[in-house]
C-alpha cells in the first residue's frame, strides 16, 4: 500500500515490478495486471512504460489492440480499466497494480480483484494520491494495522525527489488543501470544491466525531433522499438542545420502500428507539405511473409518516447545512459512510477548464449529502433564538414539543 505524492515515478515503479515478477515467475502461463480507473487512463499513463521497459526482452510480443505483453516465458502483462470490471471476471491473477484506487468502485478489490488472486496466492500493490476519506485512505489504514501488508506515505517533503524551488512554486501557485493533498499526501486537506470540507475537518479537529450515545428520553428523527434508480440514503439523529446527535446511517439502491420500513423497525427494536419525524423530499409526493400513488402515500401505509421538505433551492440547503454542521456530533462508527458523503460533496468541475463549477457533482457520495440536506432544511424551525428573561427556555420548549409529538404520534413508527 503506497501513498505517494505527485511526480513521485509511482507508475514507472509497479510497471517495473510487474515485468521483474513476470519475468522471474517459473509458474505456468502467469497473468499479471496493471489497472488504472479509466481503460483510457492506463493507455495513456502506462501502456507506453510497459512496451519501453520490456523492450530488451528478447521475443517479447506486443499486442496493441488488447494492451498486452507476452513474454517468452509464457507470462503476460495487461492494462484494463476500472471502468469495465467484467473485462476482469473470469481471470486468474499472478500479481495486480491498482493505480489510483481512490478513483475506483470500493467494490472493485473484494468483488472482483481480490477472487481473481485467490488460488494463485497472488499479490496486489495500491498505488495513489489522496483524496479524502474514501475507500483508498480506509485501505492504507488497515494496511497499517495488518503484518502481512506493507504500507507506506512518501510526502514530497521528504522524499528529495522533485527540488525545493519547485516545490515552492507549486505552494505558490496551489491552494493550501491542494498542495497538502497533492505533494504531501494529506488524506485530510479539504477535497478541491468541496462544499463542507472545512467544516468536517473542523468536526474532526474539535473531537465531535466520536462515540455518540442514544438518549432514551428524546426521538431519533430521520433524513431521506429517495432514490428510484440512485441509492436511498437515511440519517438518524437526535436533538438535544442546541446539539444535533448523528446517531446511524444506512444506504441501500434497488430496495423498495418496504425494506426501508423493515430496516427502521429492526434498529428501533435493537436499540430502543422511538422515532419521531422522517424528512423526505418533495419528489416523495410525486405521483408514481405504476401505482398511481406518492412514495409518501406508499410510506404511511407502511407506518411511516413521512414529513416532506417543502421545494428549495440547492443552494438554499447547502447554507442550511453550512449553518448546523458547528453544532452536529457524528457517531464514528454508526455514521462512517455518512460522514464520507459530507466530506466529499463537491462542485462538477467544468467540462473544458476543470475549473471549479457551480453545481454539485451527482455521485455516489451526493445521496448522503441530499439527505443531510434535507435533515438541516426540515429541522431549520426547530431552532429559535435564545428566549429573553422570564420565557420559558428552548430546552422547555423542546420537552413541550416532543411530548406533544408522542402523544399525537397514533401508533406510527
Amino acid at each position: 500500500m503506497l501513498v505517494c505524492h505527485r511526480r513521485f515515478g509511482k507508475t514507472v515503479l509497479c510497471v517495473n515490478e510487474l515485468i521483474d515478477h513476470a519475468v522471474r515467475s517459473r509458474r505456468q502461463r502467469p497473468r499479471y495486471a496493471y489497472i488504472a480507473p479509466l481503460y483510457r487512463q492506463a493507455k495513456q499513463v502506462a501502456w507506453d512504460y510497459l512496451k519501453h521497459y520490456t523492450a530488451p526482452i528478447p521475443d517479447r510480443a506486443v499486442n496493441e489492440t488488447e494492451l498486452r505483453v507476452d513474454l517468452p516465458n509464457g507470462a503476460r502483462i495487461q492494462l484494463y480499466g476500472a471502468d469495465n470490471p467484467d473485462s476482469l471476471r473470469g481471470i486468474y491473477l499472478d500479481g495486480a497494480v491498482l493505480d489510483e484506487y481512490a478513483q475506483m468502485s470500493p467494490h472493485l478489490w473484494g468483488e472482483v480483484i481480490r477472487p481473481a488472486l485467490a488460488d494463485r496466492e497472488g499479490w496486489a500493490i495500491f498505488i495513489g494520491t489522496p483524496k479524502g476519506h474514501n475507500e483508498f485512505w480506509r485501505k492504507y489504514r488497515a494496511a497499517r494495522a495488518d503484518p502481512e501488508w506493507y504500507a507506506a506515505l512518501f510526502p514530497a517533503s521528504e522524499t528529495g525527489i522533485l527540488p525545493g524551488a519547485e516545490l515552492d512554486a507549486a505552494r505558490r501557485d496551489m491552494t493550501e488543501e491542494e498542495y497538502e493533498q497533492e505533494f504531501e499526501c494529506s488524506f485530510e486537506a479539504a477535497i478541491r470544491g468541496a462544499y463542507y470540507g472545512r467544516a468536517m475537518a473542523e468536526a474532526q479537529r474539535a473531537g465531535r466525531i466520536r462515540a455518540v450515545p442514544h438518549d432514551p428520553a428524546l426521538p431519533v428523527d430521520t433524513a431521506w433522499d429517495l432514490g428510484v434508480g440512485d441509492p436511498t440514503a437515511i440519517w438518524f439523529v437526535q436533538l438535544a438542545g442546541a446539539e444535533i446527535h448523528l446517531l446511524d446511517y444506512y444506504e441501500a439502491a434497488g430496495e423498495g420502500l418496504d425494506h426501508y420500513a423493515r430496516v427502521l423497525q429492526a434498529k428501533a427494536a435493537e436499540r430502543g428507539w422511538v422515532y419521531g419525524s422522517h424528512y423526505a423530499p418533495h419528489d416523495a409526493l410525486a405521483h408514481e405511473i405504476g401505482t398511481g400513488r406518492t412514495r409518501e402515500e406508499q410510506a404511511r401505509r407502511l407506518g411511516l409518516a413521512l414529513t416532506v421538505v417543502p421545494r428549495h433551492r440547492v443552494d438554499d440547503g447547502i447554507n442550511a447545512v453550512r449553518a448546523i454542521l458547528p453544532r452536529c456530533w457524528f457517531d464514528a462508527g454508526g455514521t462512517e459512510p455518512g460522514i464520507e458523503c459530507l466530506r466529499q460533496y463537491r462542485t462538477k468541475p467544468d467540462a473544458a477548464t476543470g475549473a471549479v463549477g457551480a453545481a454539485p457533482l451527482h455521485d455516489r457520495y451526493s445521496h448522503g449529502a441530499d439527505a443531510f440536506r434535507y435533515l438541516a432544511m426540515g429541522i431549520t424551525d426547530r431552532f429559535a433564538p435564545p428566549p429573553t428573561r422570564g420565557e420559558p427556555s428552548f430546552d422547555d420548549h423542546m420537552r413541550s414539543h416532543f411530548a406533544a409529538r408522542r402523544s399525537a404520534r397514533d401508533g406510527l413508527i
